[in-house]
């Protein structure tokens, strides 16, 4: 093979964006070899600009054509770019989040940052990823930095408890995970790309086999492990309540991006043959997610407690636009993570700095916030109304997308309980707002009548302080003016082979009655109404 072939199999451009955040981990953690604490100064602001530099690679790479890369081990197509783009915006807004709170903490800041630009590299690769090995290693890549990230606070003991916790569980779902895929392998006769895969599995089953169903099974148990879905649920309480919250906050954002994104590569390419069985299982875990994340999120004190087993009931939202499976579902969902992506971030930078400033994270310690600090009272406010699902947020058209999309498929079970679990979920979140706003002056909690002069002219909140208005001004407008992002999510759908070959093959109800209409009029159909 001589050069020029070789130089085009590998296609090396199409991971500019990996290359780019690979270039910002060298210079960070050389940087600080070299300077030492003293690189607390220049290292975030260096991540934010290689955060930044590859989102403009990725806007670049749109619909240039010849997606594969690196003989088709990777696949920069147009989801894979909106994915790799949630997961990279996530640690961008992060950043700023965990400047204070780290130092604070007395722990290393540009080590800090290398480990979370690690695990962004990894969900950015696993987004993309189109063959098994690649997946396996993006996906070990993302698991164990964030392990690190979850117990990077040495001396909390609470930090430490959670990363055994996610190391013990994650361990044990990427064992399983990887018996699937190793099951997937064996089944195809050695194939280890996707495509490979489901035309040997077409050409040599025919039909759903055992082996292949328990592939699935184990396939579905690792993928749902990162999504955080019931039942797979059990390390999210736990890892949110005791990790740094910077850490929560990129978990619940970038880690369930990629998740997504593997669940919808894997799935549509690998399993047409027992297409029907992963849909009812994802119908099931939907289901089980949105009850028990939001009615337990009712009986939580702990606001990050509460804001996991909220992220839990989020994710079986999300689900609902996977089990229809229709250009219209697809799109839905990734518009959802768009917003979900700033409404999250934004109220776990509230709880940031309300920890930094009380030292806790209690509900009934934000009673009478209004009266110290009406900044943070409104912007958390704004945050938790939007992942409510009030309108004009941008919540609210995330979960109404999602749901009309549903309807119009016929997906009428999972609609109703999605809309009676998100009434649900308004409750919890309004109490919230209701104890920060309405208590009389007497009626103050501890921590607020204690509470310390607000001030931004200390090391590191200025960062934070832009963090918070990136994210709420973006929860606010994105509701308001949320056409582009729906265009942008349908032209992600639209634009990827794979999800257009499987509407093809899936004759049914759903793609050739659905999927056309919605993606077309949807946006229309709101933009005119605004």
């Amino acid at each position: 093979m001589d050069v020029v072939s070789l130089a085009a199999q590998l296609n090396t451009g199409k991971i500019l964006p990996e290359l780019i955040i690979i270039a910002t981990i060298v210079v960070i953690l050389v940087g600080d070899l070299i300077v030492g604490r003293a690189s607390s100064r220049w290292v975030p602001y260096v991540s934010i600009g290689g955060c930044l530099a590859a989102v403009g690679a990725l806007a670049l790479q749109w619909d240039t054509g010849n997606p594969l890369a690196f003989f088709g081990e990777f696949n920069s197509d147009a989801l894979s770019i909106v994915f790799r783009g949630i997961i990279v915006l996530s640690a961008a807004v992060t950043v700023p989040m965990a400047i204070r709170y780290v130092e604070k903490s007395g722990t290393a800041l540009a080590e800090f940052l290398g480990i979370l630009l690690t695990a962004t590299l990894g969900g950015m690769f696993l987004a993309g990823a189109d063959e098994l090995v690649t997946i396996f290693v993006s996906l070990e890549t993302l698991s164990i930095s964030s392990y690190l990230l979850t117990g990077y606070m040495k001396r909390d003991p609470r930090s430490n408890e959670a990363a055994l916790k996610y190391l013990l569980i994650g361990a044990a779902s990427s064992a399983i995970f990887l018996y699937g895929i190793s099951l997937l392998y064996g089944l195809s006769g050695g194939e280890t790309r996707l495509s490979a895969i489901a035309a040997n599995l077409a050409s040599s089953t025919g039909n759903s086999s055992i082996g292949l169903v328990v592939a699935l099974v184990f396939v579905i148990a690792g993928i749902a492990f990162k999504v955080a879905a019931v039942p797979f649920h059990q390390w999210t309480p736990d890892v949110y309540e005791g990790s740094p919250t910077p850490v929560v906050a990129f978990l619940s954002v970038g880690s369930k991006a990629a998740g997504f994104a593997l669940a919808i590569r894997l799935l549509v390419s690998t399993f047409p043959l027992v297409e029907d069985e992963w849909r009812f299982v994802f119908t099931a875990l939907a289901i089980l997610s949105m009850v028990l994340g939001n009615v337990v999120a009712l009986a939580q004190t702990s606001m990050k407690r509460m804001l996991a087993y909220s992220s839990i009931g989020q994710a079986g939202f999300m689900m609902i636009g996977l089990v229809i499976g229709s250009d219209a579902g697809y799109a839905s969902m990734i518009f959802y993570l768009m917003v979900y992506l700033f409404m999250n971030l934004g109220g776990f930078t509230c709880v940031i700095l309300f920890s930094l400033r009380t030292g806790t994270d209690q509900i009934s310690e934000y009673a009478g916030l209004y009266q110290k600090d009406p900044l943070l009272t409104l912007c958390l406010s704004l945050c938790l109304l939007s992942l409510g699902g009030i309108p004009p947020l941008a919540g609210f058209f995330g979960k109404l997308y999602i749901f009309w999309a549903g309807w119009q498929a016929g997906a009428y079970s999972l609609v109703l309980i999605g809309l009676i679990t998100s009434v649900i979920s308004i409750y919890y979140y309004i109490r919230v707002v209701k104890m920060m706003v309405v208590k009389e002056p007497q009626e103050m909690s501890e921590s607020i009548k204690n509470y310390p002069p607000v001030r931004w002219d200390l090391p590191g909140m200025r960062p934070l302080q832009l963090s918070l208005v990136v994210a709420v001004v973006a929860t606010s407008l994105a509701g308001v003016l949320s056409n582009p992002l729906f265009t942008l999510a349908n032209d992600a759908v639209t634009k990827t082979p794979l999800l257009q070959a499987s509407q093809v093959e899936n004759v049914g109800e759903i793609a050739n009655t659905v999927a056309s209409p919605v993606t077309a009029t949807f946006p229309t159909m709101l933009e005119n109404s605004l």
